[in-house]
């Protein structure tokens, strides 16, 4: 499916995103041989306004009932000079999306599938979050796996940790100033061991 556009007056009275597309994904069907399909959203976020991932409830008539999840990308511009403010494309687990940051609550919801592309899917999300979840110290001495090139011209691996409550900035092991690494969480890296050397402490004359 692509990406379907629309302005605030045909958001049916939503406020973001969020709240569309819970409803849009909550609905009940009734065909003409007397069967019904069903969808219920569980639990969701809207990531960054960027991308909402849902934990979705399928009941078919006849079948086990069944949750999946939802990915959908996000346009979110609510200054857009056309009027054009929401903008969303929608697929399953099973299409195996790129984005792969879904909240752990949401993947705690899901039952168990079969399918490789969702599968597949499902690792890189667990993955990305073991990534998330590193502890990460002020003082602590890493090493990138990939160089990286900062826009003064700067080029390196291995830094220091500054850590001042929840703000991370890097400082170079061989260099000057601090920088700060977009994404650094889910980047790879490996924490270089530091040598520490203690105060000799000497015993009093007797």
């Amino acid at each position: 499916m692509g990406w379907l556009s629309m302005q605030r007056g045909h958001m049916g009275g939503h406020a973001t995103p969020k709240a569309y597309l819970d409803a849009q994904f909550t609905y009940d069907r009734k065909y003409d041989d007397g069967s019904t399909y069903a969808m219920r959203v569980l639990e969701s976020a809207c990531v960054g306004n960027r991308v909402w991932y849902a934990a979705t409830r399928v009941e078919r008539s006849g079948q086990e009932p069944y949750v999946i999840a939802l990915v959908c990308l996000v346009r979110w511009t609510p200054n857009a000079k056309d009027g054009f403010l929401f903008a969303y494309k929608d697929m399953e687990e099973s299409m195996g999306p790129c984005e792969a940051e879904c909240p752990e609550r949401i993947l705690r919801r899901l039952t168990p599938t079969t399918n490789r592309h969702a599968l597949d899917w499902r690792e890189r999300c667990r993955a990305r979050l073991r990534l998330r979840s590193r502890k990460i110290e002020d003082g602590m001495r890493i090493r990138l796996a990939a160089p990286l090139t900062f826009t003064d011209g700067f080029v390196g691996s291995d830094f220091i940790v500054v850590k001042k409550g929840a703000s991370l900035s890097f400082r170079p092991v061989e260099g000057h100033g601090r920088y700060g690494i977009r994404n650094f969480r889910t980047l790879a890296y490996e924490v270089v061991p530091q040598l520490k050397v203690h105060r000799t402490v000497f015993a009093p004359p007797a």
